[in-house]
């Protein structure tokens, strides 16, 4: 005897796990690209301090009593944006027919945008802060022994480079969070609310928000960074992204999308980052 059993589709579409944006913490959009592909921004250097004369005394280099007259100097640093990326992919229109629905080009855009296009902004963001990080010290293998130590360390050097205290982010990932979990002498503050906890926020520690960010989304050898978003630029000029109807040649649906973007890490406040890179295999 022979029984078809019954197969059943049930209309539903088994999504890859990905997470929204993380970068909106770590840095800013303070200068505007409209109208322009590339801007520069002035660096204007200072005049030393000097001992007053009293006395007026005149010499070949001091001709008041403030001291020789200094010349400021007033250079450009110039931000050019390099990343300018697209994509593009047909739906069939008998394919969103009979899919349920499934294959469906909003749903389908809004995918694209979320598993390839922000992690892929995300990852050259973090790239340029680590590559251009101010305070870069040698790659070391963290423990638990030895991380609390390390994070201190990289506290102290943006103290003593005078960068702002409110603000900081510590950035880690996952693994590197188990790490702090188990070191004894770091207690961290989880009450975190669930605003920062969509941008990855964790928790607290001296003062700092805990970043967990995933490991493909960070460099090779990440360890963490401690930074504060004055020092980095990550403008996103452009983001268009449209679906066309029928266009000529394709019964169904085009979809199309450009980023223009980049990530600019500014000379005078490139000591606001410290990158802890960890040895990396072969």
């Amino acid at each position: 005897m022979a029984i078809d059993l019954v197969e059943k589709f049930l209309p539903y579409v088994d999504e890859q796990f990905s997470t929204e944006s993380k970068k909106s913490l770590l840095t800013n959009t303070d200068f505007s690209w409209n109208g322009a592909h590339t801007i520069k921004v002035y660096k204007i250097t200072t005049a030393a301090m000097n001992d007053y004369d009293r006395g007026g005394a005149k010499s070949a280099t001091q001709w008041s009593r403030y001291g020789a007259v200094a010349d400021l100097d007033a250079t450009t640093e110039e931000f050019t944006l390099t990343r300018d990326r697209s994509f593009t992919f047909a739906i069939d229109k008998l394919d969103t027919d009979e899919t349920a629905q499934q294959l469906a080009a909003a749903s389908a855009l809004a995918r694209q945008n979320r598993e390839v296009c922000i992690p892929e902004i995300d990852g050259h963001t973090f790239g340029v802060m680590c590559a251009n990080a101010g305070n870069k010290p040698a790659a070391k293998a963290l423990t638990a022994t030895n991380i609390y130590t390390e994070i201190l360390a990289a506290s102290e050097a943006l103290d003593n480079a005078e960068a702002p205290e409110a603000g900081r982010v510590l950035v880690v990932t996952p693994t590197v969070y188990a790490l702090m979990k188990k070191c004894k002498d770091i207690v961290m503050e989880t009450d975190v609310g669930n605003d920062l906890r969509l941008k990855g926020v964790i928790a607290t520690l001296d003062g700092m928000n805990v970043q967990k960010i995933p490991a493909n989304r960070l460099p090779a050898g990440f360890g963490f960074m401690v930074c504060h978003p004055v020092a980095t630029v990550a403008p996103v000029k452009l983001e268009d992204f449209t679906i066309h109807q029928n266009p000529p040649g394709i019964s169904g649906s085009l979809v199309e999308g450009r980023v223009c973007y980049d990530a600019f890490v500014l000379d005078n406040k490139a000591k606001a980052i410290y990158y802890q890179a960890q040895p990396t295999e072969g």
